[in-house]
């Protein structure tokens, strides 16, 4: 079967992470998570100073952020985590500081084009299942399958304050909310790729279905694109 590649674009907390470690994980693919990216650089800004709750200096992260190395390496458990600099950040990426910080920074053409750059790089041997805000509409406008995925702001909430309680951070709910509120109208107002669907992506409203649910329909959708490909 050939390969090809998997572009997953949606909101915040969505589920298309989880969507997209599955899928990847039993079609044997790589697995990139770009918003993982947008955080680590956020967090390297955050502890050298160039990012504040109120201002990023734009002139500083510019000049180095070709310093800046984001790897995805496979733990003991088979789960993808991120690296930065070659030191485990998985953790400290997943807070709300810095899901917040990487919103804004994601807005930044010069940290989009460089991260961009890397992403398409990665997917040069296709064989890659890719998820983020802009995969299908700008790093991998020709993919082979494009999924957009949603869900309703609370059952998004809902979801995130589990997660962010699994970590041992705590929030309240009316924060999480207004989070995902804030970052769904920062992401589809940005000027530089904003969040929405492509033409020929494939919509998923994964609110009321269920974890089996969603991995029978992604892997029916994955199976048909694979095999028409492959017989083109």
């Amino acid at each position: 079967m050939k390969k090809i590649i998997v572009a997953i674009d949606g909101f915040s907390s969505s589920g298309k992470s989880t969507m997209a470690k599955e899928l990847a994980r039993t079609a044997n693919y790589i697995y990139v998570d770009t918003g993982a990216m947008y955080r680590a650089v956020a967090l390297h800004a955050i502890r050298n100073g160039w990012m504040t709750e109120n201002e990023i200096d734009t002139i500083a992260l510019e000049k180095h952020l070709h310093e800046i190395s984001i790897k995805f390496r496979t733990n003991t458990e088979g789960k993808t985590e991120t690296y930065l600099n070659n030191k485990n950040v998985e953790k400290e990426i997943r807070t709300l500081e810095v899901g917040n910080a990487a919103s804004r920074i994601s807005t930044l053409p010069f940290v989009r084009r460089e991260l961009v750059r890397q992403q398409q790089e990665m997917g040069k041997n296709k064989g890659i299942v890719m998820d983020g805000r802009d995969i299908g509409t700008v790093v991998f406008p020709g993919a082979e399958l494009k999924l957009f995925v949603t869900a309703s702001p609370e059952v998004r909430a809902k979801r995130r304050l589990l997660e962010l309680e699994e970590k041992g951070t705590k929030d309240s709910y009316a924060e999480v909310l207004a989070n995902i509120v804030e970052r769904d109208e920062r992401d589809v107002n940005r000027d530089e790729s904003p969040l929405r669907k492509a033409d020929d992506a494939i919509e998923i409203d994964n609110s009321n279905l269920t974890p089996e649910e969603q991995r029978e329909l992604l892997w029916k959708l994955f199976s048909e694109k694979a095999i028409i490909t492959n017989n083109d």
